[in-house]
């Protein structure tokens, strides 16, 4: 079974105001499908500390073979940046 890890929509606080759960994903399954395991947040209308991820949880997944998204990787430049 090949995994990802991506961004899955959890829903909204206010009027377009979405969060997203950074988590692993059978690659087979849809956007929202069903998770193997959440990993993280991302809140893009916060300003600041808007991303959080468990590092080594992480670091597990990707040692195991899983794919990162592009926009997961973006996230996590971001915020090694910082």
């Amino acid at each position: 079974m090949a995994v990802a890890v991506r961004l899955r929509k959890i829903g909204k606080a206010a009027k377009n105001r979405y969060y997203f759960k950074v988590g692993v994903i059978d690659e087979q399954k849809s956007r929202d499908g069903r998770i193997l395991e959440d990993i993280g947040i991302y809140e893009p209308a916060k300003k600041d500390n808007n991303f959080k991820i468990n590092k080594e949880r992480f670091d597990y997944w990707k040692s195991k073979g899983a794919v990162i998204s592009d926009t997961v990787k973006s996230l996590i430049k971001k915020t090694a940046g910082k």
